[in-house]
Parts: C-alpha cells; sequence; structure tokens
C-alpha cells in the first residue's frame, strides 16, 4: 500500500497532468480560459479575488521554498531553523489565512448569484472540492505542527523532490503524521484533475497583448455625421 500511495499514485497523477495540458491545449483551445463571471456580479469579486490570487501566489513559493529547497542549503546562507520555522509560520499562516477568506468569498459567490451558479460546471464544483481540501489542510498543517516535534523538510520535502530525481522514499511518507498525508495525497489528485478544469488558466499569459494592433472605435455623434445637424424624422434620399 505504501508502495502505491506514495510511487505509484504520484507519478500517475503527475502524468495525466502533464498528457492532460498537452490534450487539453490541442483538442480544447477555446475552452482554456477561466470563464469570467465578472459581467454577473462584481462587488463580491472584487473583495475575494486578490485575496485569493495573491494569497495562493505566497502559497506557492512557500511550497517552492519548503519542498524544492534543501535544508541543508538555507543553514549554509546563514539561516538558522528557528529562524526558517518563524519566517514560514508567519508568512505561510498569513498567505493562507488571505487565500482561505478570498475563496471562501468566491465560493460564496458562486452558490449564491444566480447567474454565477448558473455557469458552475460539474467539474469546477469537484475542482472546488479538491482545492478548499488542499488549502485548509497545509494551513491546518502549518499551525498545528508549531509545537509539534515533526520537522517536514526531513520528510515530505525528501519525498516530493525524491519523485522528480527518481530517488523514491516511501518510507518517509508512511512515517509523516496523517495531515500531512492526506495534504500530499489530495495534492496530487488535484494535479490529476487540474488540466481539465479552469486551472488551466495559470499557464496563459497575455503575451498577445503586447503585439495585437488597435482596436478601431468610430464615433456615432452627431458631429460625426456631417458639417449639419440631421433633422428629426425622414430626410430626403436625394433621389
Amino acid at each position: 500500500m505504501d508502495e502505491f500511495l506514495w510511487v505509484v499514485f504520484p507519478y500517475i497523477c503527475l502524468t495525466i497532468f502533464v498528457v492532460g495540458h498537452a490534450w487539453r491545449y490541442r483538442y480544447d483551445k477555446f475552452g482554456w480560459t477561466t470563464r469570467s463571471s465578472q459581467l454577473y456580479e462584481n462587488r463580491l469579486l472584487r473583495l475575494g479575488s486578490p485575496l485569493f490570487h495573491f494569497g495562493i501566489i505566497g502559497v506557492f513559493f512557500g511550497h517552492v521554498i519548503g519542498l524544492g529547497i534543501p535544508e541543508s542549503w538555507t543553514h549554509a546562507i546563514g539561516i538558522s531553523e528557528g529562524m526558517y520555522h518563524f519566517l514560514a509560520l508567519s508568512i505561510g499562516a498569513l498567505a493562507g489565512a488571505a487565500t482561505v477568506v478570498g475563496m471562501a468569498i468566491l465560493i460564496y459567490r458562486r452558490r449564491t448569484t444566480g447567474p454565477v451558479f448558473s455557469a458552475t460546471t460539474r467539474m469546477d464544483k469537484v475542482m472546488y472540492v479538491f482545492l478548499a481540501s488542499v488549502i485548509v489542510l497545509g494551513l491546518l498543517n502549518t499551525v498545528m505542527n508549531v509545537a509539534g516535534d515533526y520537522n517536514y523538510r526531513e520528510g515530505v520535502s525528501v519525498w516530493f523532490r525524491g519523485i522528480f530525481r527518481f530517488q523514491l522514499h516511501p518510507d518517509l511518507m508512511s512515517e509523516a503524521p496523517l495531515g500531512f498525508q492526506l495534504h500530499g495525497l489530495v495534492a496530487m489528485a488535484l494535479f490529476g484533475l487540474w488540466p481539465f478544469t479552469r486551472l488551466v488558466h495559470v499557464f496563459s499569459a497575455p503575451l498577445g497583448y503586447l503585439t495585437r494592433p488597435y482596436i478601431v472605435y468610430r464615433s456615432r455623434d452627431d458631429r460625426e455625421l456631417g458639417s449639419h445637424t440631421p433633422r428629426r424624422g425622414w430626410e430626403r434620399s436625394g433621389r
């Protein structure tokens, strides 16, 4: 079971992540979008969207540092373990809280605004469940591990980097606390779902705006119709 959960399952999800994006881009370019609902409701969106997106960016870079950078590297540049955990807890908790609050506002908006809810697909609902679970589990692990003696940088981080280096350590995850195990499993499942949801817009950059030609708009004011102001009613056509 450990081999399946911490070796086979991650590779299945990551393979679907890569192949699924290639398939989606090849066969569903017009669906590669967030399906914006700003026209339906803007007040809650202006509050929830920045909170969620700036928060998730902070969470992302926190994971890049925590999972991708070995503990020995931060020690080598003079960052003690205590300082690292203090920064991870303070910044991580702040980013996680902003993400959770922003996501709660967006889900509330989607559920209570009729047109927005009508535009919500079944896959959107599944995606929100997995995304919310990953974020909440990660925040709980951050807060609950304050007084704990588990060092995820010697366990979860080594396992995660080993997946990409083909140096597998399923035993490290089997010994991790349950919260970290659930977080890892749900995150991998989210990677597998990713290509088939609106999350694909993460890999879109509006570079075309830099080279797109101007759009010409023509005014329909009376001044643009000629040297005289047209009279009300019918005018003689000249025939």
